[in-house]
């Protein structure tokens, strides 16, 4: 009869172990197909061990197919010999995932927001305060545009700060503005061509190519996207960044703005993808209007996100549709589930209606206003300031600097990097080929700096840049 020690099982209970021993042997060959196991009873007197452990162990194993049982006959073992006649592929390919800790002395790229700007405390409190007030709520299934509470507040938001006159449900809630995308092309159809600004953050091109459709790059004058190179491609989706362009810095003005609602007025499958990521923080002076705000016609799509306004790692995004496609999302898209949890949404909308997130939008200006004049400062009291140009600084939380150097972009970043600071420059972010002079032109991205590091920065960057 079969025979197993119960001396050294770890942290296993008895039937557990007791299925492993016989699932080995199974699997060894050591138990052949179609032998008959002890009756529980036997096996439970032979062993020393009650007989609901062979019990349990025996109903493990008639879950999962290594033994089946005929009644009033008893338990055997199943052939499984032919699930081996098929080898497995083994991955011998190592992939080495990065360290999400920064190893750099100063960060001129992350995006990462400072332990110390989020408002823990009282984000914990709303989280508490959720759970006691919303219990209910939070067990339900959020509409697939989010809930309305978050909407409502959001709607509130804009009136307020970007002077846009929408309904709560136009507001379409989602995990990221990847997702939010990939709703975009679903509604306005995969046969569009969508052209995107060059240079531009590259994700935005990748997201509109995973989902096979064609992405065509347009250049970029001193007003912003280029209107008659985007007829000559004969898109018909603009997806552009007004209020403050990355990474060059740009504001369109107005002129430019109307403009642009003009090419998208001349055919109905024409539309704007406004992306105002980044508008929050204009430094100095009043905000530019939205597209959205002085569109009549609807064809501007508004997106937006919580996560440099609050936090980087907070993926709460949202767009404005216009209503015609608002009531295409609800008769053909409702079926998709909204990506952000109940519990995420419901303490957003208590920190906007509660007053916190105009409290802490104000107070970030004013930090990063420090950040910035104390990055500048530094700058222009350094040995490279007499080799340097600094443009579009006003609006957003970073500028372009150009550096005269005879060194190289890619070698420049390398020599950064062995320095302990990273940081990227203008010609990483062309999607495709220009003609314009484009090296040297560093990004001085300041939304992670410390304070502390900027003076160590410069002096870095003036030791070896010239």
């Amino acid at each position: 009869m079969l025979t197993y020690s119960f001396t050294d099982i770890g942290s296993d209970s008895l039937y557990l172990h007791l299925y492993k021993c016989i699932k080995k042997d199974i699997l060894a060959g050591v138990l052949a197909p179609e032998t008959k196991l002890p009756s529980k009873r036997s096996f439970a007197k032979n062993m020393g061990i009650s007989n609901i452990t062979v019990e349990n162990a025996y109903a493990q194993l008639q879950s999962e197919g290594y033994i089946y049982s005929i009644p009033k006959k008893g338990f055997y073992i199943t052939d499984i010999s032919n699930i081996f006649t098929v080898k497995p592929k083994i991955n011998t390919k190592q992939f080495k995932l990065s360290d999400t800790k920064s190893s750099y002395l100063v960060d001129f790229v992350s995006n990462k927001t400072n332990p110390e700007n989020f408002p823990f405390s009282i984000w914990a409190k709303l989280m508490r305060e959720t759970i006691t007030d919303k219990s209910e709520e939070l067990m339900i299934n959020s509409p697939s545009g989010g809930i309305m509470e978050l909407r409502s507040a959001i709607c509130k938001h804009l009136k307020q700060f970007r002077n846009m006159i929408v309904n709560p449900e136009q507001i379409i809630i989602g995990a990221g503005t990847e997702y939010l995308y990939s709703i975009i092309i679903q509604l306005l159809g995969h046969n569009n061509i969508y052209a995107v600004e060059n240079p531009g953050y590259k994700k935005i091109a990748q997201v509109y190519k995973s989902n096979n459709v064609i992405c065509k790059y347009v250049s970029l004058d001193n007003s912003g996207i280029n209107i008659s190179e985007l007829e000559k491609l004969q898109a018909n989706i603009a997806h552009v960044s007004p209020s403050h362009h990355y990474p060059t810095g740009i504001v369109t003005p107005i002129s430019r703005r109307y403009e642009l609602l003009g090419w998208a007025s001349k055919n109905n499958s024409r539309y704007i993808i406004e992306d105002d990521y980044d508008s929050e923080f204009r430094l100095s002076g009043k905000p530019m209007p939205t597209l959205q705000s002085i569109d009549f016609i609807e064809k501007v799509i508004y997106i937006n996100t919580f996560t440099k306004s609050l936090a980087s790692t907070i993926r709460i995004s949202y767009m404005v549709l216009p209503n015609h496609l608002l009531e295409k999302f609800y008769s053909e898209l409702n079926f998709y589930s909204c990506t952000v949890s109940n519990f995420e949404q419901y303490t957003l909308a208590k920190f906007i209606n509660d007053g916190y997130f105009e409290k802490h939008i104000n107070r970030m200006r004013n930090y990063y206003r420090g950040i910035r004049d104390k990055l500048l400062y530094e700058i222009k009291n350094s040995p490279i300031s007499s080799h340097i140009t600094i443009s579009e600084e006003e609006a957003g939380l970073h500028f372009l600097m150009y550096i005269n150097t005879n060194i190289s972009d890619e070698d420049f970043i390398k020599k950064a990097e062995k320095n302990g600071i990273n940081i990227s420059c203008l010609s990483q972010y062309y999607l495709e080929h220009s003609d314009m002079p484009i090296d040297h032109t560093l990004i001085m991205n300041y939304s992670g700096l410390k304070s502390s590091d900027i003076k160590q920065a410069i002096f870095l960057l003036s030791q070896w840049s010239l």
